[in-house]
This record gives C-alpha cells, structure tokens and sequence, in this order.
C-alpha cells in the first residue's frame, strides 16, 4: 500500500436527507470500519447532497478530477448506488479502476480486479440505473393522474396553502387578497412591475420564505393561469382543470395578459379634453386630436392629408346634450320600467335553471370534444404540439363554462341592483352631463359612447348597446298607462333584460363593452 491513502465518499439524496437523516453518518461510519478492516487510511471525505440519478453532481466530479491526478491510491464507497445511479458516471469510475485506481465497496465483497467481480458490479450498476428509470416513470404516472383529478402535486404556490396530500390547495387567508390586488393593479396599467413589487410589499405581500417577491417572482405569479382554477405545466405546455378555488376570474387574468402584451396601457397626457380618442375621423378612420387655441379647443384628424376640416368642442357638445335629453328617462319611463324589473325578477329561478342547462349542455360538449380529441391524437391525426394546441383550447373554454356556472346562483340578485342602476343613470343622464365638471362629462362619455364620427361639421354618434337600444325606444304614449304603454314597456324591456343577462353571465367587460362609474 502506498502511502498517499483513499478518499471517502457518501452521499444522500436531497438537502433535507443531509440535514435532518443519519444516513450520512452511518454511511462514513460503515466506510470507516471498512478502512480499519482492510488498514486503509482515509486522507479526505467527500460529503454530497445530490441525487445520483442526475449528472453533473459537483462533489462527484471534483472528486474524479482528484483521482485523476493521482492524489489518492483509490477511493472507498459505501454501495454502488451511492457512487452512481446512471451508467455515464459508472463509466467514469470504469474508467478509473481500467487505469489502476482501487475502487472499494464497504457494503459489497467484490474484486474489481477480477473479471467475476467486475461483471457482478456492472450488473448491480445496471439494475441502479433500472430502478431509477422505473421510479421516474412511476414518479410521473403519479404526479400524471394527480393532475388529471385537479390536483396540484407540487408545493403551494404564493396566495395559497398545502393541505396535506390527495387534498387540493386553499387559498391563503392573508395573501390570497393581496394577490387578486396585485392582479387588479397590474392590470390597471397604473403600475410598472418595478412599482407593483415595492407597493405589493408595502401591502404585506410576501413569498414563501417570508421574503419580498422579486420582480421574476412576480411576473411568474401574473403568468401563472393556477391562480384562474387552471394548472400549467410548462415541461409539456398542457393546461389541466383544478379543484383548487380561483384566487381571480379568468377576464382578470386575460386583462393582465393583455397588459403584458402592450395592448391596455395608457398613456399619460399633459392636457385634459373631454372627447379625446372619443371621437373618429369618418373620412379615414384616425380619432381627432384635440388642441386649444384662443380660447377654443378645437378637434381635427392627424392625418395631414385628410379633407376633414376642425370642428370646435362646443359643436360637439351640443350635439351631445340632444343626445343625452333624447336618452333621458322620464320620470313615467322610470316608475314602469322598475316595476317591470322587479315582476321579471319572480320569474328568475326558472330563467337560471334554463341556462343551467344550456351550460351544462355545452360542458357536456366540450368534454366530448376532449374525448374525441385524444382519441384523434392516439389514431395519429395531430401532432404532440398540434393536439396540446386544441386540448389547452378546450380547457380553457370548459373552465370558462364553469366559471358561468358557478356564477348563476348570484345572477338573479346582481341583475336587479345592477338593472336599477342603469336606471338611476338614466333618470339624470341629461342633468348630470349639462352641470358636470369636465371629467364626470368625459366619464359619461366613456360609459355611452360606442363609435362616434364626424364628418364635415356633423357628428354622428352611436351609443354602446344598452343606451342605443334605449334612445331607439318607441315613444310611450301620454297619459295613464295603456295596454299600448305596457307593450312598448315590455319590448324596451325584453331587449335589456337580454343584455344584461348577457353581461352579468359572462362577467367579461371586454364583450359587454359597458361599465358603471364606481361613484355613479
């Protein structure tokens, strides 16, 4: 024997193994009675927390490196699977005792100079990396069949809490609000990342480790569909269907994507003008910009060659007001039209129950698509990413549905108050605009207004749908309600009911294109 000695090396699996388990010491102490037995002296011990199934490890390699240069006799090892779990690394240290570095096993009796006992440990080296194959398979089957019953099989994310295995995230009681505000701020587009970090840790937010989410972190987390009842895995890019409570609606979410992609950012502007980017140029489709000169504040199309001459604001507030006069409600409409609300409400449950079904219905489709889908994909019609395409589509439109689902039961309660509001905003549109300050004039604007153009001196302005169907309503005759009266009543009503019904389902503004002021 020589007199430069043997390296020892021991190794556990994961960080937490190391830390909290004994399988080091019993490891080192195995190797040490070995030594003893045999009078080896061991010269340096070699400790690592890595799984041997993955290559690369630090220690292992720095240790190889180490043999190489001939600054041990040899090396002794607990087991083979603690040296290596994959052939490449058995390869390495093949390699080694090929070039006359002893390769000890303190748990095995083998000569790795003799051919039986090298076979014997090649063998076991195989099984290793066998057993590890199979376990990563069999690994995967189960995080693949959690995922399909809506679990989540990894740690919590932030704004949710672990509840034990087989058992699906819960919201976190604290950070589980600040979270939906951090969406709710984002995609205000009032805040830049940079400024929602520091302003969400003002607010308590915090990430697992109690720490401050870092500008990565919180990007990751308004990417993230899980916090929308979706669970994405990025590996594969598939999207799977939880049962974990939404932190956020999906509409939030698709905002905030939006906001990611450049298309709901405003911009700041050094003046105020009531109709800015209100109004289109009819001639070649640009918004007029507005500017002030003498006193005036005149708009005109941006596009230099275009005929359309300046009109001036007070033409188009004037144009406005007879608007606003014509959908008033008088205080006759107002009184009926309640009434109405209120009757149609009684009928609610059986109007719930019908959608129900039309939902369920197209639930029922969508799975059937999904079903389909697979079968297409197993039959070799799509390709991987071609059938992750459509399955993700799928998804999403059967989570859609859900969220339509569950927002049936408060439906009956939200059309009424918000019905009754719309009412209200109608009884003193006309008031409210003529004796408002120029930005409740501008948001009242922005609450009607849908496409609005001018041409020449004449403005025409269309309303969004719920305000054109009421300035399009048929004249209610004068006097005590008539039969006349109620049927003209019930038209106007049929087609709002309609709408709202519409907007409060979807729970989307974008589609509905219409929202209340908060002060309104």
């Amino acid at each position: 024997m020589s007199g430069k000695g043997y390296f020892s090396y021991v190794r556990v699996s994961t960080q937490r193994q190391g830390d909290l388990g004994t399988s080091l010491a019993e490891q080192q102490a195995a190797i040490e009675r070995y030594a003893q037995r045999f009078n080896l002296r061991i010269i340096r011990q070699y400790e690592e927390r890595e799984t041997a199934a993955k290559l690369g490890r630090p220690v292992f390699l720095d240790m190889l490196k180490a043999l190489r240069t001939q600054k041990a006799d040899g090396l002794v090892i607990h087991k083979i699977d603690r040296s290596a779990r994959n052939l490449k690394d058995w390869a390495d240290l093949g390699s080694l005792i090929d070039a006359g570095i002893e390769v000890h096993f303190a748990n095995e009796s083998l000569d790795l100079t003799s051919r039986g006992g090298r076979l014997s440990a090649d063998i076991q080296a195989v099984v290793a990396a066998d057993y590890i194959r199979n376990l990563r398979e069999e690994t995967k089957k189960g995080i693949y069949g959690r995922l399909r019953q809506g679990l989540y099989p990894f740690p919590a994310r932030v704004g949710y809490l672990d509840k034990g295995k087989g058992n699906p995230k819960r919201p976190d009681p604290i950070q589980a609000p600040l979270v939906r505000r951090a969406f709710e701020l984002y995609a205000s587009g009032q805040y830049g990342l940079n400024a929602l970090v520091e302003k969400m840790y003002e607010a308590g937010l915090r990430n697992k480790n109690g720490k401050k989410i870092s500008r990565n972190g919180l990007v990751c987390i308004l990417k993230n569909p899980f916090y929308m009842g979706l669970i994405r895995i990025e590996t594969i890019g598939e999207l799977f269907i939880g049962i974990h409570k939404p932190i956020i609606s999906k509409a939030l979410f698709d905002d905030v994507q939006n906001v990611f992609a450049g298309k709901r950012v405003p911009k700041k502007n050094k003046h105020f003008f009531i109709f800015r980017r209100l109004i289109e140029c009819e001639s070649c489709g640009n918004f007029l910009i507005a500017e002030k000169q003498k006193g005036h504040i005149y708009y005109r199309c941006q596009t230099k060659t275009c005929p359309q001459k300046t009109i001036r604001q007070e033409l188009i507030e004037q144009r406005v007001v007879e608007v606003f006069m014509k959908l008033q409600l008088t205080g006759q409409e107002f009184h009926l039209l309640k009434i109405e609300a209120i009757k149609f409400q009684k009928e609610e449950p059986k109007r719930i129950e019908a959608e129900r079904k039309q939902l369920m219905m197209e639930l029922v489709q969508t799975e059937d698509r999904l079903a389909k889908l697979a079968d297409a994909y197993i039959d070799g019609i799509f390709s991987k990413d071609a059938y992750t395409a459509k399955q993700n589509q799928l998804i999403l439109k059967k989570q859609e549905i859900r969220e339509k689902l569950g927002l049936l039961e408060d439906a009956g309660r939200e059309f009424l108050a918000e019905f009754q509001e719309f009412l209200e905003l109608l009884k003193t549109v006309y008031l409210s605009y003529k004796l408002g300050s120029p930005n409740e004039k501008r948001e009242l604007a922005q609450i009607t207004f849908s496409n609005c153009s001018v041409s020449g001196k004449s403005l025409t302005i269309k309303l969004k749908k719920p305000f054109q169907t009421v300035l399009e309503r048929e004249p209610f005759p004068v006097g005590s309600p008539t039969l006349a009266t109620a049927r003209t009543l019930q038209k106007l009503y049929i087609k709002l009911f309609r709408y709202f019904q519409k907007r409060i389902i979807s729970k989307s503004r974008a589609e509905s294109g219409y929202e209340l002021p908060l002060a309104a």
